[in-house]
């Protein structure tokens, strides 16, 4: 398919001028076969019918009747013999003779063969159904052999003698004569018939190649033209991605600035000061308040991690009041954040957090810093409370703006149909990531929990 590919690489007029001069040759030669055939049909044929018409103005008064059915006498035979032997009509005829319908020769000038029968040939039938035949070849009938040693073309002639009165076929003259010229006639006609095909042929597919190709021009500019079009509604298309980037960084910032206001504030709540409030909770009903029998040291180091935890809440619904933005958060980098919520969740929960942090990446907006604070913070509250924080996982990654932060756990998991709309906890965190153009995702079963959050750089920062 190679030849395939490189025929419409080529251009219109290129193939045109292939494919058409090759079936304009094609024609041009069935065309000029067809016409050469023609005309040499034609001329034959009028020669023979003018050579056929003197002979047959001088041969028929000698002969003895119409009904030509029995070998000549000898008077006519002279008669014949003589006519044909002298003049112009002698030196014109090679030979000469007579036949019957059944193929009998009646007279010829070649002795031995009167009164021989012959198969009866095309030509012969033809002649007696009243037709001249005439051609001009190399002698190879049977009873041509004295033509057929002279090695040249001749011209042979099958005229019917036909009766005045009835114009039925009563006998066939045959001869063949020398048609000296006869040749180069026929090779000028050739030579002319062919040269006016040709040149009929040329002048016609020059005129088409001149409008294919001013077509072809037309059709190359209106491409280039279009080519060009097409690349200006490129660099546009660009420019138009560009101000969508620039639209949803925009967006970006106003989320970060506005946050959609109640529904942050619900979040935030809920994230920061609810969690502490929620682990003071648990605390109280930990055994070490409800037993009586419990060490006063045991009660009072309780009751220290209760105090401290709502003094943390406290600090942080001040700071919510404040401005909803953790102020030691903004210039932070992402293994800051992210070690700062370990090791609060692992002092207040006493339980191991696996860290792996990647970052190599520019600054990031305050927006997403928060973001995965909150997202790191409500997903390990998450792993404890729900998957007895059994091989907790924290792992971020921050490369060229690309961020990719993952919390997972290896507890009993959870059904996520279960998850009210309204909960302000995992549901939350969607919106969260999602009004900064971000991708939340849960994957839960039998062995365990991971909650993945991803930027990237075409939607974090400037």
């Amino acid at each position: 398919m190679n030849w395939l590919r490189r025929w419409n690489a080529r251009s219109l007029a290129s193939q045109f001028f292939i494919a058409g001069g090759l079936i304009s040759i094609a024609a041009m030669f069935v065309v000029g076969l067809f016409v050469s055939h023609l005309i040499e049909e034609t001329v034959i044929h009028n020669s023979g019918a003018a050579t056929a018409l003197y002979v047959d103005s001088v041969i028929a008064p000698l002969l003895p009747d119409m009904q030509t059915e029995s070998l000549l006498d000898e008077a006519s035979a002279q008669a014949l013999d003589e006519t044909l032997g002298q003049g112009a009509l002698g030196k014109r005829l090679v030979s000469f003779k007579l036949w019957r319908s059944d193929g009998t020769i009646l007279y010829s000038n070649e002795k031995e063969l009167v009164g021989k029968t012959f198969a009866v040939s095309d030509k012969l039938q033809r002649a007696f159904a009243g037709s001249l035949v005439a051609r001009y070849e190399i002698a190879s009938d049977p009873e041509s052999d004295r033509e057929r040693a002279l090695g040249k073309p001749l011209m042979e002639i099958y005229n019917p003698v036909l009766q005045p009165w009835s114009g039925q076929a009563v006998a066939v003259l045959e001869f063949y004569e020398s048609a000296e010229g006869l040749g180069d006639s026929l090779a000028r006609a050739r030579l002319r018939s062919w040269g006016a095909v040709a040149a009929l042929t040329a002048t016609f597919f020059l005129v088409l190649s001149v409008l294919v190709f001013r077509g072809s021009r037309t059709i190359e500019a209106q491409r280039k033209d279009l080519k060009e079009r097409v690349t200006e509604l490129s660099a546009l298309l660009a420019e138009n991605r560009g101000l969508q980037r620039r639209l949803q960084r925009a967006s970006q910032r106003a989320a970060a600035l506005n946050e959609t206001y109640l529904r942050s504030i619900g979040a935030d709540l809920h994230d920061g000061p609810a969690q502490h409030i929620a682990y003071a909770s648990l605390r109280l009903d930990s055994d070490v308040l409800i037993n009586a029998s419990t060490q006063p040291e045991a009660r009072e180091k309780e009751l220290a991690w209760i105090r401290s935890s709502l003094a943390e809440a406290m600090t942080e619904i001040r700071n919510i009041c404040r401005g909803l933005v953790l102020p030691h958060i903004e210039k932070s980098s992402i293994t800051e954040i992210v070690t700062r919520v370990v090791e609060a969740h692992q002092h207040k929960t006493e339980t191991p957090v696996e860290t792996v942090i990647d970052e190599d990446g520019p600054e990031l907006p305050p927006a997403v810093k928060i973001c995965i604070y909150r997202f790191v913070q409500e997903a390990l509250n998450n792993a404890y409370r729900h998957g007895g924080g059994v091989q907790q996982a924290v792992r971020a990654v921050s490369h060229k703006g690309h961020v990719r932060v993952e919390v997972s756990d290896h507890g009993d998991g959870f059904d996520p149909t279960e998850v009210r709309p309204t909960s302000l906890g995992l549901v939350g965190l969607r919106e969260r990531v999602d009004s900064l153009g971000g991708s939340f995702d849960i994957k839960t079963g039998e062995g365990g929990t991971t909650v993945t959050m991803i930027f990237e750089p075409m939607e974090v920062g400037e």
